[in-house]
């Protein structure tokens, strides 16, 4: 499936709720959310019939976000269902890791095929401060459980915010150091509560583990689904990654779309370009005539993101983090 750029669209993000066990500052406020009434979020049954008609239009990767998506019940049964729908090559999650260490040994039988892990800090009085909740060793638990069921397609993902752990990068890389995990890097997106912080570009990222660690080598062979950018650095068993959407815009390779929770599909991050899918459904609709008409929105993706720039004409999406599924 191609979009107006030529630009072929094989991977969707998927959000299955807005709801999360954490309040990290930078996505939430500290009172939580008003919540979508379970009636307006999409029913398992409503993921898999637009999954498989993704599948007929060319998406084979699905990455399955949150909100948390481990506070739905029934996920694993999802993540099974969609695996094994014919075409679809990939299914990942991204995850606060929270209730991981539980749900480990479901979602590998369920056959997720990465997991990505949120994780900011490894200290313990930093994380309740970013998160608002007390359950690093819950997160680190769940990592660990993942590497006892000898699971290694593991993604730590951090957001580096200079006010927040900017002086905790170093410590973070080091769990790529022991483990053949990745550990990534991502500039804060300015959105929603996140325009309060301040986002650390990926160049002075590199240039501090470099400092520290010695010489990063770019990794000869691609490595997961998006932009990142992997590097070795010596001495370590894993890698590190890099998203800099923000210092070295990726557009132009884009891949992606994303569907909310509540059924909108979202062309682009930054934009309230869509469609809302959810009504669609609900109106008995033909396959067919919902699959031209998913077809004929992502075509329409816009060419690139300006976050540096004004929103003069109002197109810029309001929502947040927690509502968009990152």
């Amino acid at each position: 499936m191609l979009d107006q750029y030529g630009r072929k669209i094989d991977y969707i993000r998927i959000a299955v709720t807005d709801r999360c066990n954490l309040r990290c500052r930078y996505c939430m406020p500290e009172e939580g959310i008003e919540q979508i009434g379970c009636k307006d979020i999409l029913s398992y049954e409503e993921i898999l019939r637009l999954c498989r008609l993704f599948v007929q239009l060319g998406i084979t990767k699905i990455k399955l976000t949150g909100g948390e998506p481990l506070v739905r019940l029934g996920f694993c049964n999802l993540v099974r269902e969609i695996k094994h729908l014919d075409g679809i090559e990939q299914v990942t999650i991204t995850t606060n890791g929270v209730l991981l260490e539980k749900m480990a040994e479901p979602l590998i039988a369920a056959g997720v095929n990465g997991i990505n892990v949120s994780l900011d800090t490894l200290q313990e009085n930093a994380f309740a401060e970013i998160t608002r909740r007390n359950e690093l060793a819950s997160v680190l638990a769940g990592i660990n459980q993942l590497l006892l069921l000898n699971y290694t397609n593991i993604k730590i993902n951090c957001v580096a915010m200079e006010e927040i752990n900017g002086d905790q990068i170093l410590a973070l890389a080091q769990l790529a150091k022991t483990e053949a995990i990745a550990v990534r890097f991502i500039e804060l997106m300015p959105i929603g509560f996140g325009t309060k912080y301040t986002s650390i570009p990926s160049d002075e990222l590199m240039k501090r583990l470099q400092a520290a660690y010695g010489k990063l080598v770019p990794c000869k062979t691609k490595v997961g689904n998006g932009p990142a950018r992997y590097f070795t650095l010596p001495g370590f068993k894993g890698k590190i990654g890099f998203i800099a959407a923000l210092q070295h815009k990726f557009c132009q390779e884009c891949n992606r779309v994303r569907l909310t929770a509540n059924g909108f599909l979202k062309l682009c991050l930054q934009y309230n370009n869509g469609i809302d899918l959810k009504s669609i459904l609900r109106s008995n609709v033909s396959d067919e005539a919902l699959k031209k008409v998913i077809e004929k929105s992502i075509y329409q993706k816009p060419q690139e993101h300006h976050f540096s720039e004004a929103d003069p004409d109002g197109t810029q999406d309001g929502r947040r983090m927690f509502q968009i599924g990152g």
